[in-house]
């Protein structure tokens, strides 16, 4: 007899990262459904073959109740949520610190036995960085409430959700976040995290809960690291560019974040990130749990024949 289909509810699923997530929990066997708001656009979930869905808002105590009702029967929800970066309406800071915990009060009391979130490299190092920080508050929480839950440590995405590589690489730039040499950093590719966040909820032991893991690649990379790696793989000669021009950081963002919190936090990210901080300290889980770590060269070979950059 076979294992039972997992069944697995996955909270942010109509973001980027989420429809990945999705994907790979679909070829991993799991019954999925996502948690949707009212307004949310379900069409690309429903392309992808999701016929499951309940209605949920992280901000709104109430609508958890029915949406993680026990009824459903849930072996693990999955949370990609991330309400600083604003991409979808409703969002807020706020959906990083009360509506986590909102949804953990809410899965504890219905019984789902795991909770996998995803959360950032060292996040419990940066507490000048809110949105870095947040996540750590959220981890802590979890281990209060005594809710079992994974929470994967991932470093920055190689593809963001606007994907600012894409058109340019194609002209030899690489644009990067941090230029210099000194500058190293953790990194990883989505589809890889969106494949372990998989694994979290569907394969791994119970012996893995409650556990953070840090997820990346191989080695902390810089500017010259990723344009080698791309120069490899492309087989043509590229340059750096900063993807967030100098004077913007040095002059806008200060003053900005007078006025928008977000400017002030994302200064104080890029600060933190050059102490050199953001980088994995510990790889053994991440080994024990998904395999050996992806390469810097095999994770760009990757995402340039995903991007059709390179045959097949």
């Amino acid at each position: 007899m076979g294992e039972q289909t997992k069944k697995v509810i996955v909270v942010g699923a109509t973001g980027t990262l989420g429809n990945k997530i999705v994907k790979a929990l679909q070829a991993q066997g799991a019954d999925v459904t996502a948690m949707v708001r009212p307004t949310s656009n379900r069409s690309k979930l429903e392309e992808m073959g999701v016929k499951n869905f309940v209605i949920g808002d992280m901000m709104e105590k109430s609508s958890l109740k029915g949406a993680l009702s026990p009824s459903f029967g849930f072996d693990a929800i999955v949370v990609s949520a991330a309400g600083y970066t604003g991409h979808t309406k409703g969002d807020s800071p706020l959906t990083d610190t009360i509506g986590y915990q909102n949804l953990v009060d809410a899965t504890k009391e219905a019984g789902i036995p795991r909770f996998v979130m995803i959360s950032i490299l060292e996040c419990d190092k940066a507490k000048g960085v809110p949105h870095f920080y947040n996540k750590y508050l959220v981890e802590k929480y979890l281990a209060e409430k005594k809710q079992p839950f994974i929470a994967l440590r991932a470093g920055a995405f190689l593809d963001q959700t606007r994907d600012f590589i894409l058109p340019k690489i194609t002209k030899g730039i690489l644009p990067v976040f941090f230029q210099g040499s000194a500058y190293s950093y953790g990194m990883i590719y989505t589809p890889d995290l969106a494949r372990y966040t998989a694994m979290a909820a569907s394969i791994l032991p119970d012996s893995a809960l409650n556990k953070t893991v840090d997820v990346g690649w191989a080695e902390p990379v810089n500017e010259i690291k990723l344009a080698e790696a791309f120069e490899k793989v492309l087989k043509k000669p590229i340059k750096t560019e900063a993807a967030i021009p100098p004077f913007v950081v040095k002059i806008m963002f200060p003053l900005l974040s007078i006025f928008k919190g977000g400017m002030g936090d994302m200064l104080q990210m890029i600060k933190w990130v050059k102490t050199g901080a953001y980088v994995s300290k510990n790889t053994q889980l991440q080994k024990e749990f998904f395999g050996d770590l992806p390469t810097v060269d095999e994770a760009i070979r990757r995402y340039c024949k995903d991007k059709d950059l390179i045959p097949e």
